[in-house]
């Protein structure tokens, strides 16, 4: 009786030959398995490395923005903001303190 895996036949009574030979494919087989898990893994982290870069220049983006913004916002804004903060537990860690900042002089 012999089973067929792609182009291997491998007969029922196992020899020593024969061991060899399943162990073989096996091995084969498991490498054909790894490589093709790290090549996924490879092109996924890749995608990921271009949306960190992509998110951290957002990031700075609104950061340049939200500073020219507080820069020439009114003092009371700022108060308003401020108090957001405070009824919603204060600072988060996440930006700064709103303080007033003079505009640069034109």
């Amino acid at each position: 009786m012999c089973f067929f895996y792609e182009s291997l036949c491998v007969t029922a009574v196992p020899t020593g030959a024969n061991t060899v030979a399943i162990d073989n494919k096996i091995e084969q087989a498991m490498d054909l398995v790894k490589s093709h898990l790290m090549f996924a893994v490879r092109e996924e982290v890749e995608v990921l490395r271009e949306k960190i870069t992509e998110l951290l220049d957002r990031i700075s983006q609104l950061e340049h923005e939200n500073d020219i913004l507080r820069a020439n916002a009114s003092a009371e804004t700022l108060k308003q903001l401020n108090n957001q903060k405070s009824a919603s537990g204060g600072n988060t860690g996440k930006s700064p303190p709103v303080t007033a900042i003079q505009p640069p002089s034109t």
